[in-house]
C-alpha cells in the first residue's frame, strides 16, 4: 500500500527522533536504517522541503527533525514523500459513475479514509514509546539497549 520512499522516510526519522537532538549524517542514518545512502539523500531533501527536517552542511552539520516528535504526525510524514490518494471519482473514467462511485471504490476510499484518520491521530512520540520488545522500524542490538523515547526526554532534562 506504501511505498518503498514511504517506508525510508518513516525510518528515517524514527532514527532521528531516537538520536535527540544531535544531527546525525546521511552516512549514519543509512547505516542504521538500511536505507541506501542515494536514495536516502532524496528522502531527507523531500522531507526537509516539507519543513519536518533540518539539514545543516559543514563541520557539526547532519540531518534533525524540526518538529519535535510529540507534534509530528505520521500522516505529515507520509503526505510529505507521496500523499495518501483518496479516491473522488470513477478511477476507470467511466461517465456514468462519475463522483458516484461503485460499492468497490466506495469501499477503498472508506479504507483510505480510515488510514488516513489513523496517522493523523498518531503522533512519532506516540510510535516510538508504544511498549513493545521490537523498536519501530529499527535493528537494534540486543546489547545496546535504546531507552525509550520518554526515558530519553527525562535523561536531557
Amino acid at each position: 500500500m506504501f511505498t518503498q520512499s514511504v517506508e525510508y522516510a518513516l525510518r528515517t526519522v524514527v532514527c532521528l527522533a531516537y538520536g535527540g537532538d544531535l544531527p546525525q549524517t546521511t552516512v549514519q542514518i543509512a547505516k542504521k536504517t538500511l536505507v541506501p545512502k542515494a536514495y536516502l539523500s532524496k528522502v531527507i531533501q523531500l522531507l526537509t522541503r516539507a519543513d519536518i527536517l533540518i539539514s545543516r552542511r559543514g563541520i557539526g552539520g547532519g540531518v534533525s527533525l524540526k518538529i519535535h516528535p510529540e507534534k509530528l504526525k505520521i500522516l505529515d510524514i507520509v503526505n510529505a514523500i507521496e500523499p495518501i490518494q483518496r479516491i473522488k471519482t470513477c478511477p476507470l473514467g467511466l461517465k456514468a459513475h462519475g463522483v458516484l462511485l461503485c460499492p468497490l471504490h466506495k469501499r477503498m476510499d472508506e479504507a483510505l479514509e480510515m488510514v488516513e484518520r489513523a496517522f493523523a491521530a498518531s503522533s512519532l512520540a506516540e510510535i516510538l514509546a508504544e511498549p513493545n520488545s521490537s523498536y519501530p522500524l529499527c535493528e537494534i542490538k540486543p546489547d545496546s539497549p535504546v531507552p525509550s523515547f520518554q526515558e530519553k526526554i527525562s535523561l536531557k532534562s
